[in-house]
């Protein structure tokens, strides 16, 4: 698997697509990053499991997840 990836996830708030730039090379992350379109923080959830499949999940701040 490429440590960088680019994938496309739809924003919590405003709904629109948003570009992010993944490295799947540090196993599980978690972080937030603000969206490009309305700059509202979204909660950004990596995981990747033993055949090295990424699994990216999005929520609004203070959306449980």
């Amino acid at each position: 698997m490429n440590s960088l990836e680019s994938i496309y996830e739809q924003c919590p708030y405003c709904g629109e697509s948003i570009e992010l730039l993944i490295d799947a090379s540090g196993g599980d992350e978690e972080y937030i990053e603000d969206c490009e379109v309305c700059c509202r923080p979204i909660n950004i959830v990596l995981s990747v499991d033993d055949e090295q499949e990424l699994c990216v999940r999005v929520y609004a701040e203070n959306d449980a997840y």
